[in-house]
């Protein structure tokens, strides 16, 4: 073999390894980002567990069943049923109360409730086994993300209504369902208006991320993992609120056989306005969140228009965050009250 064919071959030995490292690189620099090996605590020292949360953002349902039950009837979100007892009943007890319950806490698409005055604490609350109860009412929400009570669930709220009374042996006071369900167009008109949900997207510039590695730098901003795969929460300081902020990203990923292998190109991160108190300043945490996550993770803040989202932009969309909380407490509706988690619900 001559001098010039012993070139040729080492010169296309040299081409191949040079597309070999190339393939490797490239493979190497598109492949998801992996969560870093974290350095196992101490032997001895205490465990740490982060709670976990369901969808809705509540906690553990056993504990929250087991909570007093307080009053939840409100004339300014439910139309309302008064049952007055019969003159020769002094009291019902609260186990006749409870076996009398219907079936089904809804009418319609909107939540049915029940309430008793209690006898020796003089106050209105969901009856209570052991109790013993005065006066009954009972209430239909007017309006929430399903829209306005109408004329068919209003006239079902008052045949479950007479059920009841009939069972207590009580007559039941009824207003006039035009009236009602003229407070409850308007009610859902304001609703409409307000309803505000925000998203900011978090979107990779090069390469994509794994599950793993997601959830290692959102918890850095205090998120924990939900019950939903693709889901985390950034939880309220009080036990039973809705989250302050939730983190999706494709739940497919997260259940795949092999998650580390899983590319993820997308996060979002959403805030469900009313359902937040404006003194947790959500949006600003929501804002805080993305861009530094953006930093660590070589992302991009963005629109639903994959548009990239600059600081006057957030500020802006700040400032009239403020007005609709303004607007919100003005109708005594203040974001993250228990009137406004209803009527947003």
């Amino acid at each position: 073999m001559s001098d010039f064919q012993i070139g040729l071959v080492v010169l296309g030995a040299l081409v191949l390894l040079a597309l070999l490292l190339q393939s490797l690189w490239t493979a190497r620099a598109n492949a998801p980002r992996q969560a870093q090996e974290e350095t196992p605590e101490p032997e001895g020292s205490p465990a740490h567990t982060e709670p976990v949360f369901d969808d809705t953002g509540f906690g553990n349902l056993n504990k929250a069943l087991a909570a007093p039950r307080r009053p939840a009837i409100d004339d300014l979100i439910d139309a309302v049923a008064v049952i007055n007892l019969d003159p020769m009943v002094s009291a019902v007890s609260g186990d006749a109360a409870v076996a009398a319950f219907p079936g089904s806490w809804r009418v319609g698409s909107k939540p049915f409730l029940i309430e008793g005055f209690n006898a020796d604490a003089q106050q209105w609350e969901t009856p209570l086994a052991g109790a013993r109860y005065m006066a009954f009412q009972t209430a239909v929400q007017l309006a929430n993300r399903a829209g306005a009570l109408n004329d068919i669930e209003y006239s079902e709220f008052v045949v479950k209504t007479q059920a009841f009374a009939d069972v207590v042996n009580g007559t039941p006071e009824f207003r006039e369902m035009r009236d009602e369900v003229a407070r409850a167009r308007e009610l859902d008109h304001f609703a409409s208006e307000h309803n505000t949900q925000l998203a900011l997207n978090l979107r990779a510039r090069h390469a994509a991320w794994s599950p793993g590695y997601v959830s290692q730098v959102a918890a850095q901003y205090g998120f924990v993992p939900g019950q939903l795969p693709g889901r985390m929460v950034l939880a309220a300081p009080v036990d039973g609120m809705p989250p302050l902020l939730s983190l999706t990203f494709d739940s497919q990923a997260a259940l795949a056989e092999d998650p580390a292998q899983s590319a993820i190109y997308e996060l979002v991160l959403h805030l469900d306005v009313p359902q937040v108190e404006r003194a947790e300043v959500p949006f600003e945490r929501m804002c805080q969140a993305a861009q530094g996550m953006a930093q660590t993770m070589d992302g991009v803040v963005t629109d639903d228009n994959d548009q990239a989202l600059p600081y006057q932009a957030l500020d802006t969309i700040s400032q009239e965050l403020q007005r609709l909380y303004d607007r919100l407490e003005q109708r005594d509706f203040a974001a993250g009250s228990a009137l406004a988690r209803r009527l947003f619900s």
